[in-house]
């Protein structure tokens, strides 16, 4: 049984708290404040190390760690049994299920298709440049939206440039999401302990527990350092990505293009190629060239550079001429070996089809003929099947044989199985017309183009209700006031409305797992803040602090900071602890100022576990578990800090 960094951190801090608390009473002269430490604080101690054991452990999953919490805590009177399932009413929980649903309609309507080509056109196929962009890019976002409105949306474009290129999604995402959380730190209302950050600096200096009247933050005060941690974290990634990140590949089929069920029947079709027909070629029809006769390749797709236009399904009577690009479904060595005889240019990889036969948008399937098929009786020929279908036939298999030779002209039989490639639209037509029993999956969503205004609408009208609906009301006069997560479903009820999707779809589109996850700690940080234990650590640690350096003192308040965003929420975390700081910060000399900017922006330093919104939300996506979050976000939290820290002493 493995032991991690983090459950032997954590047991580290409370044995030095529990070890150093009665020394606390004799540092405490000096200060203010003093707590005494009680059951209560005790058990929820208790809890939360049971949370960090199941987590680390991996015993049950972490959706089941989140019931466990709502179960327990009211069973040991920690919290009401309102208050134990409150979570799945919060803000945020509900705020994470309206974008969701937003951003599962943006992807239904191909809104994502384009985003994904677009990143791509500029990325290229390289898996940093594709991390640098697509993490940057949602770091701007996040730095005027909520980051997890910036994540979730970007979250299906990731998932289809994985699949595109073959790189895991696991290998983009979790990069996406830190930079999503530290987006948040660059600009004053990135984020919600930014947000606060003023209002309870006015509150300092209102109550007067400070000697001087502290300035309020401007806009962008801490941008610098927020644009020093987005790239450091960028950085971290592309440095110590093979060592930090899971590189899973998915199990499911969703990557390749022979589905695995049939790799050991369909041995001879491998992938799909390209090829370049010269100048020098001439003109023939695909019937006189009888690749599939000869090489057991099917031409499957002809790019025709000078009308600017693609077929995907070339019937025999198709001219192939110069200049043209061909897609090639088949064997490597057998697509080289017709484009050596031919004279044809190999290109390898797709290119100019790279976003047409993507595994997003096409692939391979395997139908049996039924007896009432209208292909029973009939040549695949008379029934003209490429041109009526929009799909090419590639093997035909009977009685365990399997052909390529002439299977345009076999009189097609009850119970063969024909193998083909298409694109997923045209299979999911070919599948109404019950001329097959599919064996595989048909992939891809039904794409509604024509919703596409209607789906960009919607998300228009969600962001200018959170971004701009309180301010113009407070401008107006009007008393209008909305929370994010009524905001957010204005948008995703307006999708569901317009029928940008229908309700079972945004049902389906709904991560369970992480509602759950997020909804039963909810409480437990309900339990830290009403037991008083939150703030029986953070005062018994300031009272050890004592006469040390503004560097250290800071660097202690960041660590402080860190830790208490993984029990409790950022928000609790920074409304505890900014007057604490302040005042400690007058005591020990240092700007109350820098203590309470450190004490917002280490509020969003939470990568240990999966417990914030982001994280949580690409879990499952990512294929991560707890131990991923524990490599990657050990590292990420120490660069975070030391970034941190050293902004401050270089420019503040």
């Amino acid at each position: 049984m493995r032991m991690t960094f983090l459950s032997l951190a954590v047991n580290c801090i409370f044995l030095f708290l529990f070890i150093f608390a009665p020394v606390s009473a004799g540092a405490a002269e000096e200060h203010s404040k003093e707590i005494a430490f009680t059951l209560e604080m005790g058990l929820v101690f208790g809890v939360l190390l049971l949370a960090v054991l199941l987590f680390v452990f991996e015993w049950v999953r972490v959706d089941v760690v989140g019931i466990i919490m709502m179960v327990i805590l009211p069973l040991l009177g920690l919290v009401s049994p309102q208050e134990a399932i409150s979570g799945l009413s919060s803000n945020a929980v509900v705020a994470i299920i309206a974008v969701i649903i937003i951003g599962a309609g943006l992807d239904k309507t191909g809104c994502m298709n384009v985003l994904a080509r677009n990143l791509l056109k500029v990325a290229g196929k390289s898996e940093n440049r594709i991390k640098t962009l697509i993490s940057a890019t949602v770091a701007f976002i996040s730095s005027f939206m909520q980051n997890i409105g910036a994540a979730a949306l970007f979250m299906p474009a990731v998932i289809r440039i994985g699949r595109q290129t073959g790189i895991p999604a696991s290998r983009i995402l979790m990069p996406m999401a830190f930079c999503a959380i530290i987006g948040g730190t660059m600009s004053l209302v990135g984020a919600s302990p930014t947000i606060l950050l003023n209002d309870l600096i006015a509150q300092a200096n209102d109550i007067g527990i400070l000697p001087v009247k502290v300035e309020p933050l401007g806009l962008f005060t801490q941008t610098p350092i927020g644009i020093a941690l987005v790239v450091s974290a960028i950085a971290y990634f592309i440095v110590f990505g093979n060592l930090i990140m899971p590189r899973r590949a998915d199990e499911r089929d969703d990557n390749h293009l022979m589905p695995s069920t049939l790799v050991d029947t369909y041995q001879e079709v491998a992938g799909v190629y390209e090829v370049e027909v010269p100048d020098t070629f001439g003109s023939f029809t695909l019937e006189e060239l009888h690749v599939r006769d000869r090489y057991h390749v099917t031409i499957a797709g002809v790019y025709m550079p000078e009308k600017k236009q693609k077929n995907y399904a070339p019937t025999r009577d198709e001219l192939i001429r110069s200049g043209e690009t061909l897609a090639m479904v088949g064997n490597e060595e057998h697509v080289r070996r017709c484009a050596e005889d031919f004279g044809l240019i190999y290109k390898g990889e797709l290119d100019v089809f790279a976003e047409d036969f993507s595994v997003n948008n096409a692939g391979i399937v395997e139908g049996i003929v039924t007896p009432r098929s209208l292909l029973a009786g009939h040549t695949m020929r008379e029934r003209r099947f490429r041109k009526t279908n929009g799909v090419v036939p590639v093997v035909l298999c009977r009685e365990g044989v399997c052909q390529f030779d002439q299977i345009t002209r076999e009189v097609i039989k009850p119970g063969d199985a024909l193998l083909m490639f298409g694109r997923w639209e045209k299979f999911r037509e070919l599948q109404k017309r019950n001329c097959f029993t599919f064996t595989t999956e048909i992939k891809g969503d039904e794409i509604r183009s024509e919703r596409a205004g209607l789906a960009v609408a919607w998300l228009i009208i969600a962001a200018a209700l959170v971004l701009w609906l309180e301010p113009a009301s407070a401008a107006l006069g009007v008393p209008i006031k909305l929370s994010l997560s009524i905001s957010l479903l204005v948008g995703a009820l307006g999708m569901i409305l317009t029928r940008v999707l229908t309700i079972d779809e945004a049902y389906r589109s709904i991560d369970w797992m992480t509602v759950f996850l997020l909804a039963g700690l909810i409480p437990l940080g309900l339990a830290f803040q009403k037991t008083g234990a939150a703030e029986w650590v953070a005062v018994t640690i300031i009272n050890l602090v004592g006469e040390v350096p503004q560097v250290v003192f800071l660097l202690i308040v960041g660590v402080l900071t860190s830790f208490f965003t993984l029990v409790i929420s950022n928000v609790g975390a920074t409304v505890l602890l900014v007057p604490l700081c302040m005042a400690m910060a007058v005591e020990v000399g240092s700007d109350p100022r820098l203590a309470a900017m450190v004490v917002a922006l280490a509020a969003s330093n939470t990568f240990v576990l999966p417990t914030h919104q982001v994280n949580a939300l690409v879990m499952r996506p990512g294929g991560y578990q707890t131990i991923d979050y524990v490599r990657a976000g050990t590292g990420m939290t120490v660069i975070y800090l030391v970034v941190l820290t050293g902004m401050l002493v270089l420019f503040y």
